[in-house]
């Protein structure tokens, strides 16, 4: 039975996908395993629920399959159609976004980004309209086209609507990840992204923050039992100032690190990770070795 909170939100379980779409669940499942046609939340009792958008994705599949093409070419053939119709959204979206900020048009910002929230998966929203305009956000600084009010003002929004998505990450059964920026450093809206897709995929989240003491991890780290820490800085001196401290940690912790203050040498001197993507695959590949 679905609960309150599914049926609100409309989402699908496999059984319902496949009454509507007539494709046998086993199916369903073996096409989101082989070819990443879909990509399932999970309810608090571990069902696969799944968005309405899912049954367009399965026709299209569908169609590609009668007209003779392999099933890999298929589901690679839906997805990316999906991708071109969605990017075109999106970056409109991410305009009427910008506009608002710009304008300080705090009610409007959030407006868009419910729109983002309601039409796209967390993945796409943070990839590729949250990310890239933060980016931009910060190009545009440099460039003296917008003023430090006005980078405030989006960073502060931008930021509240993250920690509003971060709400209770740190429930659930799943490995602990320690997320936290290095002393000094205050920069972590990349370091809220990462850890909201690692939350979607079953993490529990023990976030420090910015500018966090280097002596209170390990002992966070082991009271949380926590399976990785990941410690993320802009400023790649930031980094340097506690290399010493990062060397130790990574001997009774797994470590990352990440964001552009980061760098291989750094990782290979202290026995780190380098997480050298964006917050979004760098959260999957975390995820993917959960064990």
């Amino acid at each position: 039975m679905y609960d309150a909170s599914v049926a609100s939100e409309g989402l699908l379980r496999i059984g319902e996908l496949s009454r509507r779409t007539g494709v046998k669940p086993d199916l369903l499942r073996a096409w989101e395993r082989r070819y990443g046609l879909l990509e399932p939340d999970r309810s608090a009792g571990g069902f696969r629920l799944y968005a309405p958008a899912a049954v367009d994705r399965i026709a299209a599949m569908q169609e590609h399959l009668a007209g003779g093409f392999s099933a890999a070419e298929a589901a690679r053939l839906a997805l990316e159609n999906e991708a071109l119709t969605k990017s075109a959204s999106i970056e409109v979206l991410n305009a009427e976004l910008t506009d608002a900020l710009d304008e300080y048009d705090e009610p409007r910002a959030q407006a868009v980004f419910d729109r983002l929230l309601s039409a796209f998966s967390i993945d796409a929203v943070l990839r590729d309209a949250v990310l890239p305009f933060l980016h931009e956000l910060g190009l545009r600084w440099e460039r003296g086209e917008i003023s430090v009010a006005q980078e405030h003002f989006a960073s502060s929004v931008i930021r509240g609507r993250l920690l509003g998505l971060a709400r209770g990450w740190g429930a659930g059964s799943g490995p602990v990840a320690v997320l936290a920026c290095p002393p000094g450093e205050e920069h972590d809206l990349g370091l809220l992204a990462l850890g909201i897709v690692l939350h979607d995929r079953g993490w529990r989240i023990a976030y420090l923050g910015p500018d966090t003491p280097m002596e209170t991890l390990a002992g966070a780290a082991a009271r949380v039992d926590a399976r990785v820490i990941v410690l993320a800085a802009v400023s790649r001196r930031r980094f340097e100032a506690v290399a010493a401290t990062l060397g130790h940690l990574a001997k009774t912790h797994q470590l990352a690190i990440a964001g552009a203050g980061a760098s291989e040498t750094l990782a290979t001197r202290t026995g780190a990770l380098h997480l050298t993507g964006g917050p979004v695959d760098e959260a999957q590949r975390l995820a993917a070795h959960r064990r």
